[in-house]
């Protein structure tokens, strides 16, 4: 499922480009978030990991509603097949896997598009919109 991307003008000059109104690019951790969280160091878990409830239908949801899904994990490059096996097993629907993502927690991107987290607390629920605190540059 493609997405089409809206052009972006600035000061007369193409910039990256930008996603529909009301589309967002989900980018979705694995380990601790969609299933029980397994360190890279027993990749031999991988395949058998347990799935959180909600998850599939959570994501496919939104890839259904014309969404972006990308899971973004700290699994490495040589945990592709394993992890796409999963995935597909449990019949997740999704765009791409970006490997490599650091490990630690405790994110902090900045970006010149709008970004916004949402913490994945224990269960999948609706999405709602919120005011909270945040950082932001010092003029």
């Amino acid at each position: 499922m493609g997405q089409t991307l809206n052009d972006v003008i600035i000061n007369g000059k193409k910039a990256s480009p930008a996603l529909p109104e009301g589309k967002k690019n989900f980018m979705i951790d694995i380990d601790g978030t969609i299933s029980e969280d397994i360190p890279n160091e027993e990749p031999e878990r991988m395949k058998d990991a347990a799935l959180f409830e909600g998850a599939v239908e959570a994501c496919n949801k939104w890839y259904d509603e014309g969404h972006i899904i990308t899971f973004f994990t700290s699994r490495l490059e040589e945990h592709r097949s394993v992890t796409t096996a999963w995935l597909d097993e449990h019949g997740f629907k999704y765009h791409g896997i970006l490997f490599g993502k650091p490990r630690g927690g405790n994110y902090h991107w900045i970006d010149n598009h709008i970004v916004r987290a949402t913490r994945y607390n224990g269960k999948f629920t609706e999405l709602v919109e919120k005011e909270v605190v945040i950082e932001v540059f010092k003029d």
